[in-house]
């Protein structure tokens, strides 16, 4: 592993909050063929990259806005928390969410605090760029993992490129309300959006951080 990759790992964090400043289509073209860069099984390389802007986003951001608010439920392409979920990762989730709302200065208790905050994923935290990412319902689980390490690629030749990012699962908790909003295929999985643009450093939320489970959780040598 060389500096520079553990450098971009170590220093790579979800921004939330950007500058008005555009990001050149070439810009993320060039990014985008980088994070295609990820392994791949067989070549299959699925997965397809939305970039929404003008009167399309705000159509899709007035929608989910309004579907949030509303309060009505709808159900998900994928499920992507376990349920129910087992405590040790029920910790993490919570320390996530305090990181990010202590950074915000909101309460624990403040529900409608929290829920405007929470809203900001919907409008793609105002970032200049926004894409929409789906995955063809033919792949199978594999198909998710090789999305995802292109994703990881994504934010990561982002980072590199001095910008920020930040991917959003909320947008697949309401599939069937970006697929009307943007035209998209009948076929096509509603994975997350990704905001990306400049950081904006002096915003709060940006100084979020989480820690990262302890090795001896996740690895174990058998064998001699």
């Amino acid at each position: 592993m060389t500096d520079t990759y553990q450098q971009l790992a170590r220093t790579r964090h979800s921004v939330r909050a950007f500058l008005p400043t555009p990001v050149p289509l070439s810009v993320l073209e060039e990014l985008l063929q980088t994070a295609r860069l990820a392994p791949s099984g067989a070549n299959l390389q699925p997965g397809h990259f939305w970039l929404v802007q003008g009167a399309v986003r705000q159509a899709l951001t007035d929608a989910l806005c309004h579907a949030y608010a509303s309060g009505q439920p709808e159900e998900e392409d994928y499920a992507y928390f376990p349920r129910p979920m087992p405590m040790q990762l029920r910790k993490r989730q919570v320390a996530a969410a305090q990181a990010l709302y202590g950074c915000l200065g909101v309460e624990r208790g403040d529900a409608a605090a929290r829920a405007r905050h929470f809203a900001h994923n919907y409008r793609f935290f105002d970032a200049p760029a926004a894409l929409v990412v789906t995955l063809q319902q033919d792949f199978g689980s594999g198909g998710f993992m090789d999305l995802g390490m292109a994703l990881h690629g994504l934010m990561l030749a982002a980072h590199a490129h001095g910008l920020g990012a930040c991917a959003i699962g909320a947008l697949a908790s309401y599939p069937g309300v970006v697929r009307q909003a943007l035209g998209l295929p009948a076929d096509h999985l509603v994975v997350c959006g990704m905001a990306l643009g400049y950081e904006d450093m002096a915003a709060p939320v940006n100084a979020t951080r989480t820690q990262r489970a302890a090795l001896k959780e996740y690895f174990s040598v058998l064998g001699t």
